[in-house]
């Protein structure tokens, strides 16, 4: 088999880990045909164009120096691929075994079709209705957008955006496909050209599919295979950004194929649009990120105030107003924030962080208190009852939000969790070492057989089959699924037998790292990796990494006077101190020359190292200081690395 049959092109951008897992699951579909694999990187920072050099050599690779966005990356894939069929598909998808064959299969004995997407389901194998849409035009648009789609699902005038009308299980002629799984017949795209680039991203695949419909050919919804599609895991759907670029996305849409009055009318809804949707994007990313700070907030004020009330009515001292209404908000505000740097706001929320950043809050405000004139201190009484009566309060709001599932809030330990894992025994085994290696603490594992047999080993509850019953009896929270043995077709079986609303679902692919998952759009998937041991990537330590790169370059800018004549290059230290003041560098990161660098946590490129400061140049032994340091990371190792290497900080 010479002739190649199908060019498969992935445009990458920062999404590392689904991408391998993606790459392995496009291998296994290509094993009875012909295809060339094709990943472009858009400018990755997170090491995937290294992954994928050590992990997929057979890949061709296209590393753009900068980010060319969705169009033109395909474009340039697709100008050079060799063979009669292309797809384009999202990096964070896997697809089954047997999909290439059958869409080429269709494809081959249906001349008259143009394109053709899949059946798509999301992370937690529900289906993503955006595997079949109609064209957006005006009225459609109008119907998405005021919600009568979402009311009336199988109407045939109100459910055209997503074709929700038409059956999901079976096969249709549609509008439009989706560009996370897009499969193309090179001679249509001879015919009719290639993406627009006019659009960066979003858009590009409405506007492709109603040029192949304008060419004389049909874009077709195959229902005979699944995909799995982290749905949000390239781009974060719920930012204000992509409310900007996908709305005008549609209105460059418009413009270029509706006639003048019909682009306006749709240029006044998408403009009407953009700025509906922003507002409420605003406000509801304000909510689920701040709301837990703005009622902790309110609470120990709250909590204050009463007890300055009560304090005054016993004591007959009278505190002045103005004191009140400054120090005592200021009071509040240092409490969140010393909460904030404690970790009481990272999810899963954790009373004991709250309660140790209340604490140290008020150690804080004490000593604060302390250097106060006299005329501004009020009582050290009421800081301490206040603070009190405000964890007190702030507890028990946390207990009532638990309870009412506000917003989402879950208080207690993730990581502590029922899970079954499925599959071979030494596969079971090298999850659960792996799990053994990070910060996960499983209340309980259920081993599952991915071999349906009757003699099964005493290790194992139950086989593959019996799932369902499994994670009834045994209260499973979580499903990992271990790829190796199980075919994504068996997983994508048992995710949608299986309560989605109630599981999460994770994959563990072979010989990997990490264990991956999403639960929704609004996740930038889970990762479950060797690299989590105290990592640097928990969010905890890179606001304490942070914190430490703003005290230390705010200290250097003060001492440069002195220092401009000890270190070498001092106008390179000067560059250096406001690199990492905006977040470019971080004063301690890892030592480049360590190889390897994609399978760490990503951080911003350091201006010291562990291995710089010892002097080392073993490449092997780099490579282990930069494992060591990720794994291990602590605030005091970055700020002795600072005080050995000050003589390098203008390297």
């Amino acid at each position: 088999m010479s002739e190649c049959e199908l060019s498969v092109i992935i445009v990458n951008y920062n999404v590392k880990h689904f991408l391998e897992q993606c790459l392995i699951s496009v291998e296994r579909a290509s094993k009875n045909l012909k295809v060339e694999i094709i990943v472009v990187d858009n400018h990755s920072l997170d090491g995937s164009v290294e992954m994928v050099q050590k992990k997929f050599p057979e890949v061709s690779l296209i590393a753009s120096p900068n980010n060319l966005g969705f169009s033109k990356g395909n474009n340039l894939a697709l100008k050079n691929c060799k063979a009669n069929f292309a797809l384009l598909l999202n990096p964070d998808t896997i697809v089954e075994e047997d999909t290439f064959e059958k869409v080429l299969s269709y494809m081959k004995s249906h001349d008259d079709v143009g394109g053709l997407g899949v059946r798509m389901l999301d992370g937690k194998g529900r289906f993503l209705p955006e595997s079949k849409r109609g064209l957006p035009t005006p009225t459609v648009a109008f119907y998405k957008m005021f919600g009568l789609s979402r009311l009336f699902p199988k109407s045939r005038k109100f459910g055209n955006y997503h074709l929700s009308y038409l059956s999901e299980h079976e096969t249709h002629e549609v509008d439009v496909l989706s560009g996370a799984f897009m499969l193309l017949r090179k001679s249509v795209l001879d015919k009719i050209g290639l993406l627009d680039e006019t659009f960066f991203m979003y858009g590009e695949d409405i506007d492709l599919s109603y040029r192949i419909q304008l060419g004389g050919y049909k874009n077709v919804y195959f229902s005979d295979t699944s995909i799995i599609h982290y749905k949000g895991e390239s781009t974060k759907k719920t930012s204000v950004n992509y409310v900007f670029v996908f709305y005008r996305a549609m209105a460059i849409f418009a413009k270029k194929h509706f006639t003048k009055n019909n682009a306006l009318l749709f240029g006044l809804l998408i403009h009407g649009a953009i700025y509906l949707r922003a507002m409420v994007t605003l406000a509801v990313n304000f909510i689920r990120l701040g709301y837990v700070a703005l009622l902790d907030f309110g609470v120990l004020l709250i909590g204050l105030l009463a007890t300055l009330m009560v304090y005054q009515q016993y004591t007959g001292i009278e505190t002045p107003t103005d004191l009140v209404q400054i120090f005592l908000p200021l009071y509040a505000l240092i409490w969140v924030i010393s909460s904030f740097f404690n970790g009481a706001y990272d999810r899963p929320y954790l009373l004991r962080n709250f309660v140790r950043g209340t604490l140290i809050g008020t150690g804080v405000i004490l000593v604060l208190y302390s250097l106060l004139p006299e005329s501004y201190r009020f009582s050290r009484a009421v800081i301490l009852i206040g603070s009190v009566v405000s964890l007190l309060l702030g507890v028990g709001v946390k207990l009532l939000l638990d309870k009412i599932n506000l917003f989402g809030f879950r208080l207690g330990n993730s990581t502590k969790r029922r899970f079954a894992i499925v599959g071979s025994a030494q596969e079971i085994e090298r999850v659960i070492e792996l799990m053994r290696q990070t910060t996960i603490e499983p209340n309980f594992i259920a081993k599952v057989s991915d071999q349906v047999i009757d003699d099964l080993d005493e290790n194992f509850v139950g086989h593959i089959n019996q799932l369902r019953e499994i994670t009834r009896i045994f209260t499973i929270e979580e499903v990992i699924f271990c790829a190796e043995s199980i075919e994504t077709s068996k997983i994508l079986e048992q995710m949608s037998q299986l309560d989605g609303a109630k599981l999460d679902y994770k994959i563990a692919p072979p010989e990997s790292m990490f264990v991956i998952g999403s639960n929704s759009i609004n996740t930038s998937g889970e990762l479950y990796s060797v690299l989590s041991i105290n990592a640097i990537s928990k969010p905890k330590n890179l606001r304490n990494k942070r914190l430490v790169d703003l005290v230390t370059s705010v200290l250097l800018l003060l001492l440069f006077p002195i220092l401009a004549f000890f270190i070498q290059q001092p106008w390179q230290l000067f560059s250096n101190v406001f690199a990492v003041l905006f977040g470019q560098k971080t004063w301690v990161g890892y030592e480049k020359n360590g190889g390897n660098l994609y399978d760490l946590p990503t951080i911003k490129p350091g201006v010291l190292s562990l291995a710089k400061i010892v002097g080392e140049k073993n490449e092997g032994k780099i490579t282990q200081m930069n494992l060591m340091y990720a794994k291990d990371f602590n605030v005091r190792n970055d700020l002795s690395i600072v005080i050995r290497g000050w003589r390098l900080l203008g390297s």
